[in-house]
Formats: structure tokens, C-alpha cells, sequence
């Protein structure tokens, strides 16, 4: 047997053929970047990538080049984005260490780019198992500046963002299933089994377009969750619109708002586990009490959950998202949130993330709006945004402002 040394050595014994990988960057450029229209001659992109992902990386380099862009690249070991993912680093840091934040060249970096895309690749999934949590925290937290001016740039209009996944024979051990069978998933997701991918999107775009318009149509005051896991209540503030289809993240098959915070109360809990911060935590449950969570816990690694809640207004509802399960085209656990956030499955998915609220759900132009509008309209601000899943059955009932009431999601699918 011929083991190719260099792919053992970077965490993966799988890769793709040529022809899906430049599908794959062909996608992502021009298509994910640009919130579905590609990038443009002389724009100037960041690409995050992981050493694993060295195959993908070069196609999108040769997509960018292609298309009139320049690169500015951030290539390593473990493609940290905006703070280290380095268990030596944790176990040796100082106080100042953690706090560090190279603020003259992570504003530079922001003002000089168009967009961002960042190839996800983990070869250790569980990296800073066993690290104290405030320690990661405490250096997220030291990052939040760069957090808000690369988001107020985004809602400007001016930077635009996308995620994706490359597979590994770690993540792939994660979800227990073969690397190729991983890949396969990627694959089919990605639309990248078709002969011209972009179109593909293009053409699920319109589809959900119009369960998106119903929704933001809709004078919703507030929905209600239930399941045999969740009698939760959410409201969702004035000038609310569902977003979906962006490009932002790909595989994206979701459709999701960002409610006014204050209004939710009831409980939650999750069959699907976090992997959060090179930390596996599983069996979470939440109970919210006008807006703020009051009961945590999970199975495993509780501490880990707390340490992130307990970060300043983590512990506040920043999204609720549904996907339906006519739609989404994965069909097994992938062990990341990009993924496992859109699967489908027979019951649907449903998830709700705690910390930041996404802008552009406001239905008018966010740069318009100050810091206290923002508040007023209860849009939370952190510097965490943690997505946590379930695949349990929901029945999702709107209650519109005249009083009456309508199911909106039921059986894994929507019912407008």
C-alpha cells in the first residue's frame, strides 16, 4: 500500500479530484463572495485557510487570479482567524498574552480588504480540551474590536464575508463515518455533483426566496416553539426581516431572523452537540427568563457552556433559524456548525444562536442606525455568536399582531 506521506502528514488520507476542487473555488469566488454575485476585477480578498486544506486553498488563489482579484492570505497551521486555536499557546500565556490585540494591524487589515473567505479544516476537533474556558473567552473578548469594524464595514455594504468546509480524516472521525463518505457530503451540499454548480445555487436561491419574502411579509409578534424538547417563546421585535440565502456561508440552507432578545422565555434543549472552540460539549439545555438564560447545563463539558454564557450579553438570544428538509441536501452529522446548522433529516432542524444579532435583519439600511437604536430595538451585541442545533420534531406557531394565530413550520417543513 502507497500512503501519501505529505497528505498523512496534514491530517488527510482523502482528496478530492481536480475538477470538484475548482468547482468548489469557482463557488466560493464567484459566486458566495459578493452575497451571490462573485467578486469583481481588483477587488482585493482574504483568504483564511488551514494547512490541511492546501488543495482547496491553491484552487481558490487561481479563482481569485482568474477573476481580476488580489490576494491577501492568511495560511497556517491551524487557519486561525481572528485569535489563536494553539493549546501551547493557552498553557503558557500570560495574562497580557491573552489579552493581546494588534489593533493598528487588524484595522489595517479590515480597511484594506473587499472580502473575506475562510476554509474551515480541523485535524483536531477537541484542540483545547482540558484548556480553563475563561482563558478562550478572555482572548475572544480581546478580538471583539475587530469583530465590530469588520461587521460595521459588512453592513456598509462594503466587505462581504463566506465560510466552507474542507474535509478531514479527523472530522470525518468525529462524525463516524468514512473520509470519502465526508467528502461525498461536502459534495452533494455543495452542489458540486453538478456540472455547473453556481447555477444550481442560483436556482435554490429563488426557491427560498419565497418562503423567505412570506416570512419577512408576515406581521409576526412573536412565535412559539414547541416539541417534545422546547416550549419556548420568541419575539421578534418591530422592523424584523428573515434572511436567507446570502452567500455567506455555503452549504447555506437555512432561513433565520434576529429577534428583539427581551422577549424570549421558556426552555430549550439540543440533541445535537457543539463543537465549540476546540471543545466538544453535548446535552445542552437553556431556559430563558425575560430575554436572559437563568438554568444551564449539558452532559459534557457544562463548564465549558457556562464560561461562554457567562461572557458579557452571550447569554441573550442573537438568532433563530429554521431549515426545511425539503431543501437542505446533507443527510448525516458532520461535526461543525456550518454543516449541522442546514441538515435536513426527517424532522427538519432548528436552531437558535446565543450572543451577537445579525444587522442586516432589520428591515431598513443598518449603517443608518446608532448604538442606542440598535438597543432600543433589542439587537444584542457580543462578542460571541454560538449556534446550538437540535433535529427534534418543532411545531413553530406565529402569533401575528392583529392576535391571530399560524403554524409556520411543521413535519421538518415550512407551511406557508
Amino acid at each position: 500500500m502507497i500512503i501519501d506521506l505529505e497528505a498523512s502528514i496534514l491530517g488527510s488520507m482523502y482528496t478530492p479530484t481536480k475538477k470538484i476542487l475548482e468547482r468548489y473555488a469557482d463557488v466560493m469566488v464567484n459566486f458566495a463572495l459578493g452575497g451571490g454575485k462573485g467578486i469583481k476585477k481588483g477587488d482585493v480578498v482574504l483568504v483564511y485557510s488551514p494547512e490541511v486544506a492546501k488543495p482547496l486553498y491553491i484552487e481558490v488563489l487561481a479563482a481569485i487570479w482568474r477573476a481580476g482579484g488580489h490576494v491577501i492570505t492568511r495560511y497556517s497551521p491551524n487557519g486561525e482567524r481572528w485569535f489563536p486555536k494553539n493549546k501551547d499557546f493557552f498553557n503558557v500565556a500570560s495574562k497580557e498574552q491573552l489579552d493581546f490585540f494588534p489593533e493598528k494591524l487588524m484595522r489595517a487589515q479590515v480597511e484594506s480588504i473587499d472580502h473575506s473567505l475562510a476554509i474551515i479544516g480541523e485535524t483536531e476537533p477537541r484542540a483545547l480540551q482540558g484548556i480553563d474556558p475563561k482563558k478562550i473567552m478572555q482572548v475572544q473578548s480581546a478580538f471583539e474590536p475587530y469583530k465590530n469594524w469588520f461587521f460595521e464595514k459588512v453592513e456598509s455594504k462594503k466587505l462581504s464575508w463566506t465560510l466552507c468546509l474542507y474535509g478531514t480524516e479527523a472530522m470525518a472521525k468525529e462524525a463516524n463515518i468514512s473520509e470519502k463518505e465526508y467528502w461525498n457530503q461536502i459534495i452533494q451540499a455543495c452542489f458540486l455533483d453538478k456540472a455547473n454548480p453556481i447555477k444550481e445555487w442560483q436556482k435554490f436561491f429563488r426557491q427560498i426566496e419565497v418562503y423567505r419574502k412570506k416570512l419577512s411579509d408576515m406581521p409576526i409578534d412573536k412565535i412559539h416553539v414547541k416539541g417534545p424538547d422546547a416550549d419556548l417563546w420568541i419575539g421578534l421585535g418591530e422592523k424584523r426581516a428573515w434572511k436567507a440565502g446570502s452567500g455567506c456561508n455555503i452549504p447555506s440552507f437555512e432561513i433565520f431572523t434576529s429577534p428583539d432578545w427581551r422577549q424570549t422565555n421558556g426552555w430549550i434543549k439540543f440533541n445535537q452537540p457543539l463543537y465549540y472552540n476546540g471543545n466538544l460539549i453535548d446535552g445542552i439545555e437553556l431556559e430563558f427568563k425575560d430575554g436572559r438564560v437563568v438554568k444551564s447545563k449539558a452532559k459534557k463539558n457544562e463548564k465549558t457552556l457556562k464560561a461562554m454564557l457567562a461572557v458579557k450579553d452571550a447569554d441573550k438570544v442573537g438568532e433563530y433559524s429554521l431549515t426545511d428538509r425539503r431543501f437542505s441536501r446533507i443527510t448525516k452529522f458532520m461535526a461543525t456548525t456550518l454543516f449541522d446548522e442546514n441538515m435536513g433529516g426527517p424532522n427538519g432542524n432548528t436552531h437558535i444562536a446565543v450572543g451577537s444579532a445579525y444587522k442586516d435583519c432589520f428591515k431598513g439600511d443598518p449603517s443608518k442606525l446608532s448604538k442606542k437604536q440598535w438597543q432600543a430595538l433589542g439587537y444584542n451585541d457580543s462578542s460571541v455568536h454560538t449556534d446550538i442545533i437540535s433535529t427534534a420534531p418543532r411545531t413553530v406557531t406565529a402569533t401575528l399582531r392583529n392576535g391571530t394565530s399560524k403554524i409556520i413550520y411543521k413535519n421538518g417543513q415550512f407551511t406557508l
